[in-house]
């Protein structure tokens, strides 16, 4: 997810505009992807991004793109305001924006259950006219988590260059490149920062120190009628604006970042959303951060109510490894408006940070959120966000602090 500020790369953003130069790509008509049972990762993911995007459009838009080479494209805009009104000191408001370009290459398989595909995905991250982008309000008030995830002020980074594998008939998969791990590791339906929650607390969970984007592998199994496996480990040290160093450092330390899970779900059309999960991870000491080694463990639990209700429980515990708290209870649930095009959010969370973090005795942590992502136009998102912060860790003498957001997301 990118969580600590990085220096942009001149070099991705040339790669990248080489490559699509190369295969002639017209952008007028990259929101199209195939009804691919084969995604592996969860909401955030680029293959999943681009079959939510598609549905949601005009019928007029979803013309094919390069269907013969089995090259689907997509890309979008997301702007974020945040601004927090409290007792606290710091940094009250910030601004940030993100411009995507992500996609799918099926060289293998193309139109089947098991296919190989080369997935992509590069990304600007910028402040917008404010001392810190909203990734770093959060901090800036003395709360042990963040208010936003993914509006960083990153600059230019590679999140997604990876090849995926399916086979008996997507049972199994793995993918190996450049990962995000937080497109599925402990992943459910409401938990992508572009369209659900924007809080840490429920966008993923809180108590698992996610790598920023790195190399790293993975591989899920799918077993009996309703349940699956997947395990995998990433670099503990990714570096998206210099993934060719980042390789190089990974080679050299070898600290890196593992994980599993087993779950049940109901169909595979609503994993997402009807699904029981346990994960367990591990992270080494990261010398050069100066951050410990440590593990931890996350339950989650969710199922649809009523058709529109999609009601949700998730825990995590950790003992050390460098996560902003290590320990958090969240609940809510999502609700479901005009077959899907808009969604209501409400989550509640307890966390506690880690002892010796905070000033003095660790005190209880309560967030509280609410979205409603409105979709006005095919194209367009516009989602309001209302977030609860109460004893907020790292300012012992702040009772409670208000944040107030607005996300827009544009795509095409």
């Amino acid at each position: 997810m990118t969580y600590r500020g990085l220096h942009p790369s001149r070099n991705i953003w040339a790669m990248v505009l080489a490559a699509l130069i190369s295969i002639q790509l017209s952008v007028a008509n990259a929101d199209t992807v195939k009804s691919n049972p084969s995604v592996f990762g969860g909401p955030s993911s680029v293959e999943y991004q681009l079959k939510s995007d598609k549905k949601q459009k005009a019928p007029a838009s979803n013309a094919p793109l390069g269907s013969a080479q089995g090259l689907t494209f997509g890309g979008d805009i997301n702007l974020m305001a945040q601004s927090a009104n409290g007792s606290g000191v710091g940094t009250r408001d910030a601004v940030g924006g993100v411009f995507r370009l992500y996609g799918t290459w099926t060289l293998v398989g193309n139109g089947t259950a098991d296919t190989g595909a080369v997935h992509f995905k590069v990304e600007s991250r910028h402040r917008l006219g404010t001392s810190i982008a909203p990734q770093g309000l959060g901090p800036s008030i003395g709360y042990a988590g963040l208010t936003s995830i993914t509006f960083s002020d990153a600059g230019q980074i590679l999140t997604n260059l990876f090849w995926q594998q399916s086979f008996d008939n997507n049972r199994v998969a793995f993918l190996a490149g450049i990962v995000d791990t937080t497109d599925y590791v402990d992943v459910y339906g409401l938990g992508s920062p572009w369209t659900g929650f924007s809080n840490l607390a429920f966008s993923t969970n809180p108590t698992i120190p996610a790598p920023n984007q790195g190399l790293g592998a993975a591989i899920r199994w799918r077993f009996g009628v309703n349940y699956y496996f997947t395990a995998g480990i990433a670099d503990a040290n990714g570096q998206p604006d210099d993934p060719v160093q980042g390789i190089k450092n990974l080679f050299d330390t070898g600290e890196t970042f593992k994980h599993v899970e087993i779950g049940w779900y109901d169909t595979w059309a609503n994993r997402f959303s009807d699904n029981f999960h346990l994960s367990a991870w591990q992270i080494d000491a990261r010398s050069a951060a100066g951050i410990g080694s440590g593990w931890g463990v996350a339950v989650h639990g969710g199922r649809t109510v009523a058709e529109r209700w999609t009601p949700f429980f998730r825990a995590g515990y950790a003992d050390g490894g460098g996560a902003l708290v290590d320990r958090s209870i969240s609940i809510g649930t999502g609700y479901s408006l005009f077959n899907g095009r808009d969604q209501l959010g409400i989550g509640l969370n307890w966390s506690k940070a880690p002892q010796g973090t905070t000033s003095g005795q660790s005190r209880d942590q309560y967030t509280a959120e609410a979205f409603y992502r409105y979709q006005p136009l095919p194209n367009v998102q516009i989602t309001p966000d209302i977030q609860y912060l109460a004893n907020p860790a790292f300012a012992p003498g702040v009772d409670s602090e208000w944040v107030a957001g607005l996300r827009v997301r544009i795509t095409f």
